[in-house]
């Protein structure tokens, strides 16, 4: 494992968890094995390979959430809420030929019985509500099968409402009433929201429609560096004082530059204003990105856990970053 001592004995104490990534999407396409372990295949680690088994027990990690990615333009005709399934499907195979590594798991606790068995747990969250198709009660037949949390925005404008940034971009238009549905069949369900690529309006109206906490799963802070993928302090607020948590995602160019110091910069700027509680990992992973090369898979994350200590976080405040935070709001959920 890299990292000094001191980062190998905080991640043992708090094995990590992660809030995105895509690894699904290419077990899809390409037939990428989760159980082997592999080396980014394009420069930089482009685009993807990030993530596997073998590289997340290297980099202290405890759990996985798995994003479930549909891509409206090119598979629409296929039914977007069949390719969520496939997905899903493609992960079940992957845990039925290694049963003793990787199991899917919907609550903290059960989290924590993968740790006490020496196993990683898999969690999944969808990356756009337009897989729903405009059917409310898919909430709770995916949440049946392991959903654990729903991004109600994408790259696109969906039933829900409307994009940060992408076709259908609309800054004044907030959430529809399918939308403010959504919201209440997710917490209805135990599905947690996921504010990720919405636009602010409908952020907000979420934050405020919400009972239990929700969840940025992947995105910087406006405060740290200013892009259009950021959200702002108003929004960290709001999440935090709903007990929800924040992923900081692992991507020099929403990050405002290369190596751990931007990363470490937008975990500080949340922690300054809102507190150790909002903080998470949101690495987005397999998403299409060019990674922080410290980060280029989960073996730099001790590396991470260094550069937080050297940079005066205490050890309370990364234990609750790398897996406090979202613990508390799955068992809240």
């Amino acid at each position: 494992m890299l990292g000094s001592d001191e980062a190998k004995a905080i991640h043992a104490a708090h094995p990590a968890i992660d809030l995105h990534a895509d690894t699904l999407m290419w077990s899809r396409w390409l037939g990428y094995d989760l159980h082997k372990a592999h080396e980014p295949p394009l420069p930089f680690a482009a685009l993807g390979g990030h993530v596997d088994v073998p590289r997340m027990i290297e980099g202290g990690m405890g759990a996985q959430f798995f994003g479930l990615v549909s891509l409206p333009i090119a598979e629409r005709a296929r039914g977007l809420a069949r390719v969520i399934d496939e997905q899903i499907d493609v992960l079940e195979i992957a845990l039925s030929r290694n049963p003793s590594k990787l199991r899917l798991v919907k609550k903290a606790h059960e989290i924590e019985a993968c740790r006490a068995e020496g196993m990683l747990g898999a969690l999944l969250g969808i990356e756009g509500a337009h897989a729903l198709e405009g059917d409310v009660s898919r909430v709770a037949s995916f949440a049946r099968r392991g959903v654990r949390y729903l991004g109600l925005l994408h790259f696109s404008a969906n039933e829900i409402g409307f994009p940060a940034y992408g076709r259908g971009r609309s800054d004044h238009e907030g959430l529809t009433r399918f939308g403010m549905e959504t919201v209440e069949a997710c917490e209805h369900n135990g599905v947690l929201v996921d504010l990720s690529h919405i636009n602010k309006r409908g952020f907000m109206e979420a934050c405020r429609l919400a009972r239990k906490p929700p969840i940025v799963s992947h995105t910087g802070v406006l405060g740290a560096h200013e892009h259009w993928r950021n959200i702002d302090d108003e929004q960290l607020r709001a999440v935090a004082e709903k007990g929800g948590c924040v992923g900081v995602i692992f991507c020099p160019e929403f990050l405002g530059g290369k190596g751990l110091d931007p990363v470490v910069k937008h975990m500080k700027h949340i922690l300054n204003v809102v507190g150790e509680d909002a903080l998470a990992l949101g690495s987005d992973w397999d998403g299409f990105i060019v990674p922080t090369q410290e980060l280029r898979d989960p073996r730099g994350l001790p590396l991470l856990t260094d550069a937080l200590l050297a940079a005066g976080m205490s050890r309370e405040a990364i234990g609750k970053a790398l897996r406090g935070n979202i613990m508390r709001v799955l068992d809240e959920a």
